[in-house]
């Protein structure tokens, strides 16, 4: 190819790229109109934004991947939707984990995102209104449940607004460029700990495993000590002047973590959703089975069961579970309402639209 027909080329891109801003400012300037329209109303509604996600994968036909222009198409809402207002989400801090990422995987970087010390804060957070909206991880297909985020949900007014599946990539940093089984310690947190026992006792069987109270944390106290590393993130690496010494150190190539999107408004249907709900059953045999039973006889697919000690002190459990559709479907509403019926507590956490489930 000569040097005029890669010039021809970047003309033609660069008459596209003026195309594309010219649209973009076009969407932007619609958007404005109908925020006016709106008034008062909320700024962010998450069943609409999936629903343009959604449309946008779906007119994928390449060569960019429907998962690049969803990342892409984040970003363009999280623009437009701060011409109306930016919103302040709260998550589980500090700044540089995982959790943060999700904010930004879910709500794009044009958002207030407000770091908490703990998953209680957050939820005080949200609760009080200082932000619109939480952030906080609930299962990781390694380690399982998040027991704190869980236990909190059967008491808060906030509800279940969106859901965010994360690759979950590990990495091993350290101030020092030194071999990893040179380190004496390292520090995680608990479950990115979990993640990568098996890599950790092949690479690194003498050092010290040193759980703390987050991967961004871990980052910053390897940060100033010689014979330290830490697991976690790249963005905590980037944050604390960190290198990578190891990439994709997790021992599950697949490892995923599951957050939740909390608010205060219930969503419409959007026809791929998801709904929580958490449930007591009486103390007798067969009781369990008898309280999820509706669910097969009305149709209605359970994805996840999960138990929790109900801290009563008395032995008691909490069941959580999520099930495909919305509270407002009808096989979904009759099977909660019989469940209602039986089970001496149920509580519907929310229903909201489905992750999508795209290469990341």
């Amino acid at each position: 190819m000569s040097d005029d027909d890669i010039s021809r080329q970047r003309q033609e891109i660069d008459d596209v790229d003026r195309r594309i801003v010219e649209l973009l400012n076009e969407r932007a300037r619609l958007a404005m109109v109908i925020g006016r329209l709106k008034g008062s109303g909320p700024v962010y509604r998450p069943e609409r934004e999936a629903e343009v996600l959604r449309n946008v994968a779906a007119g994928a036909v390449g060569p960019l991947p429907a998962g690049s222009l969803t990342r892409i198409y984040t970003e363009v809402m999280s623009a437009c939707r701060a011409l109306e207002g930016r919103i302040a989400v709260g998550y589980l801090g500090p700044a540089g984990t995982f959790t943060e990422m999700a904010v930004g995987r879910h709500f794009g970087q044009a958002v207030d995102a407000v770091p908490c010390g703990s998953i209680d804060e957050v939820i005080r957070k949200a609760e009080a209104g200082s932000v619109q909206f939480a952030v906080l991880p609930v299962e990781n297909s390694t380690e399982g449940a998040i027991g704190r985020t869980m236990d909190l949900l059967v008491n808060t007014s906030l509800r279940i607004c969106g859901e965010v599946v994360l690759k979950v990539r590990q990495n091993l940093m350290a101030a020092a460029d030194k071999a990893p089984g040179s380190f004496s310690r390292v520090y995680s947190h608990a479950q990115s700990l979990g993640q990568c026992a098996s890599w950790l006792a092949q690479n690194m069987p003498n050092a010290e495993r040193v759980a703390v109270s987050s991967n961004a944390e871990a980052a910053r106290i390897a940060a100033g000590e010689a014979d330290a590393c830490a697991i976690g993130p790249e963005a905590a690496a980037l944050k604390y002047g960190l290198k990578v010494l190891a990439a994709d150190v997790q021992d599950d190539a697949k490892n995923m973590t599951r957050f939740l999107v909390l608010g205060k408004d219930d969503l419409r249907p959007t026809g791929m959703d998801r709904t929580s709900l958490v449930m007591s059953a009486p103390n007798r045999p067969g009781a369990v089975l008898e309280l999820i039973s509706p669910f097969a006889q009305n149709g209605v697919s359970m994805t996840r069961i999960e138990s929790r000690p109900a801290r009563t002190g008395q032995w008691e459990y909490l069941f959580f579970v999520d099930i495909e559709g919305h509270q407002a479907d009808a096989a979904v509403a009759m099977a909660i309402g019989e469940i209602r019926m039986k089970a001496p507590f149920l509580k519907v956490l929310g229903s909201y639209p489905a992750a999508q489930t795209l290469a990341q």
